[in-house]
């Protein structure tokens, strides 16, 4: 039985730019038979993901992003050579953010064909015109397409969150979005979300800014701007703060998104209180700090009351 050393290199290079993930049919190519790929799963070399896939690496660490893609390419062996990711699946593909830790296990195949799900995984039928480009040997439905897909069907903070982080990484333009907005119109569920659109917002530096921002809209105090420089009474930059909300005399009321990734460090903690301690110091502007945890009712709320005190 080979062993990991001994698994034919055009294999092994193929499992690489497909998340550790190989199908039936690649692993009987390469030359291992069925009897050895069996063997290799039984004894725990590699496992079984799906119908006709397996993890050549099942013990390997992987990230949330490995995660998703790992997911996408899954669908992709699943459903055949000519299958598409799309949706959520295409989006974590084209490295866009904002997506749920856990997402479905889905592709298409060209002109809208029928092909029943594969276990666990959606065979979906999008339409015949959908365009699609290759990304690291993945054939993916385009952005425009895989936001149409995606908005009318995942959570609202998460729509917002990948529609801002395409803009933000200007994955598409404004013009691209509102393209992707047409595409989507009479898709189940974008009723819902035609606000969305309307929001997206390239000014926002992470999911959990979305999030947070969302929040506030729905709780009523949306913010008047984002990324709001500060400057001192010279007029020189000090800090930018993440929303802010106008009050009299000029001043400001700053909200703060603290994110595990970018604020748990203590080197972190020590230049996040620098730079707000240097924008209260300017003498115009209010600080609020919040975390995930104050999402969705627990910010709005303090914002809210922090309004009604500053605004009398």
């Amino acid at each position: 039985m080979p062993t990991a050393t001994e698994i034919p290199s055009t294999l092994h290079a193929r499992a690489v730019t497909q998340q550790g993930l190989v199908s039936a049919g690649q692993v009987l190519a390469s030359g291992i038979s069925r009897r050895v790929l069996d063997r290799l799963v039984a004894n725990g070399t590699w496992a079984r993901v799906c119908r006709g896939v397996y993890d050549t690496v099942p013990s390997a660490p992987r990230d949330v992003d490995a995660g998703r893609r790992r997911v996408a390419w899954s669908a992709l062996l699943a459903v055949g050579p000519e299958a598409v990711a799309v949706g959520p699946c295409a989006l974590a593909l084209l490295g866009v953010r904002g997506l749920p830790v856990h997402i479905t296990p889905e592709a298409a195949v060209p002109g809208g064909a029928f092909r029943r799900d594969r276990g666990d995984v959606r065979v979906r039928r999008f339409d015949d015109g959908m365009r699609t480009c290759t990304v690291q040997g993945a054939r993916v439905a385009e952005p425009r397409w895989a936001l149409a897909q995606a908005v009318p069907e995942l959570p609202r903070q998460h729509a917002l969150a990948v529609l801002d982080d395409v803009l933000r990484r200007r994955v598409l333009d404004p013009r691209g979005v509102d393209l992707a907005h047409a595409v989507a119109r009479g898709r189940r569920g974008v009723e819902a979300r035609h606000d969305l659109w309307e929001w997206a917002d390239a000014r926002s530096e992470s999911p959990l800014e979305s999030f947070a921002r969302l929040a506030c809209i729905d709780g009523g105090t949306r913010p008047d701007t984002l990324q709001l420089v500060v400057r001192d009474e010279r007029g020189r930059f000090v800090a930018r703060g993440d929303m802010g909300w106008r009050l009299p005399g000029g001043r400001w009321l700053i909200a703060e998104i603290d994110g595990r990734d970018v604020h748990s460090t203590p080197e972190a903690v020590f230049a996040d209180r620098q730079r707000q301690n240097a924008m209260l110091a300017t003498g115009r502007v209010e600080l609020l700090r919040f975390t995930s945890r104050d999402l969705p009712e627990a910010m709005p709320r303090a914002i809210r009351a922090a309004l009604r005190t500053f605004r009398t």
